[in-house]
């Protein structure tokens, strides 16, 4: 599947990128993005500051402080379901990544 490059970081990465102002993010398209381990892993190298940002990205290095901290006040109820849902494949598949994402973003 590809995507273009485009909305933050994560998911925690493309589910973070839908805000109030942007259109909403799918089920579908959520599954699509989680399902791209390249577009993933652009996005984790992003939010450690170990790669280039796309504009998801950067809007993921913004929002990651909140998200783990469990307060995301501009998401909706479907997009902090999203970010949950994201969260939690992170934490599953990429273990690595996600101990230093919170290192760097829980503090």
């Amino acid at each position: 599947m590809q995507l273009t490059q485009a909305v933050v970081i994560c998911a925690v990465l493309y589910a973070c990128a839908a805000q109030n102002d942007r259109p909403q993010v799918t089920d579908t398209a959520l599954d699509d993005a989680l399902n791209d381990k390249r577009f993933i892993q652009r996005q984790l190298k992003c939010a450690l500051g170990e790669g280039p940002c796309d504009p998801i990205g950067k809007r993921l290095k913004t929002l990651a402080p909140l998200v783990l901290r469990g307060a995301c006040p501009q998401c909706t109820p479907q997009e902090t379901k999203q970010i949950q849902r994201t969260l939690s494949y992170v934490q599953r598949n990429y273990p690595q990544q996600w101990a230093k994402i919170v290192r760097q973003y829980a503090g």
